[in-house]
């Protein structure tokens, strides 16, 4: 005759509680590690990031300046961590000129997001050139022939730092990762070979 009896058999195959808080604490461990490597990444890209919109807005800024035959300017807002491209338009209606901030399709006012700030700036005038104490560390402005004062300006957020420098005889800009102290302002001489 068949059995109907099944029989079951007891087995410890099962976890216990304190297997599975082991398990538990273990994937938070690795988990926080891993948190701490993606908030430094992100904190290094968003000062990288500043950093880029800079040099677009010191590029856009030389290119402005000589398609419009006028001053562009960068207007830097050390307090408010900002900075806005400035343009010196004729109104027709009132024959004065005023001061424009650019807002079209390519350039945007630009606001640093986080911690990132303006570290230090430094415009140095080219010659015997006088820079008025306002526009001393607040003022870029970029010549219709496409020069502007030499400049060094470093950008982070305490712990990363990107520097940019502006050519006075060029107006060429080049963005290096570290600080400013590292980088020089020096006047080249486009004739030399």
């Amino acid at each position: 005759m068949l059995n109907l009896k099944t029989k079951v058999k007891k087995c410890g195959s099962g976890f216990t509680i304190v297997e599975v808080l082991l398990v538990v604490v273990l994937i938070v461990l690795i988990g926080s590690v891993g948190s701490g490597f993606c908030v430094g990444a992100y904190k290094k890209m968003l000062v990288k990031k500043a950093a880029r919109d800079f040099v677009l807005a010191a590029k856009y800024a030389r290119i402005t300046a000589i398609e419009r035959q006028c001053p562009c300017r960068i207007e830097l807002d050390k307090t408010g961590n900002r900075f806005a491209l400035v343009l010196d338009e004729l109104n027709e209606e009132t024959g004065q000129t005023e001061q424009m901030t650019v807002r079209d399709l390519y350039f945007k006012p630009v606001e640093f997001g986080g911690d990132v700030k303006f570290e230090d700036i430094q415009i140095k005038p080219a010659g015997l050139e006088e820079i008025p104490e306002t526009d001393e560390e607040g003022t870029i402005v970029f010549s219709p022939n496409g020069t502007c004062r030499s400049t060094i300006v470093q950008v982070g957020d305490g712990k990363n730092h990107y520097a940019i420098s502006i050519s006075a005889s060029t107006g060429k800009v080049n963005m290096y990762d570290g600080t400013a102290e590292e980088v020089q302002i020096d006047t080249k001489d486009l004739d030399e070979k």
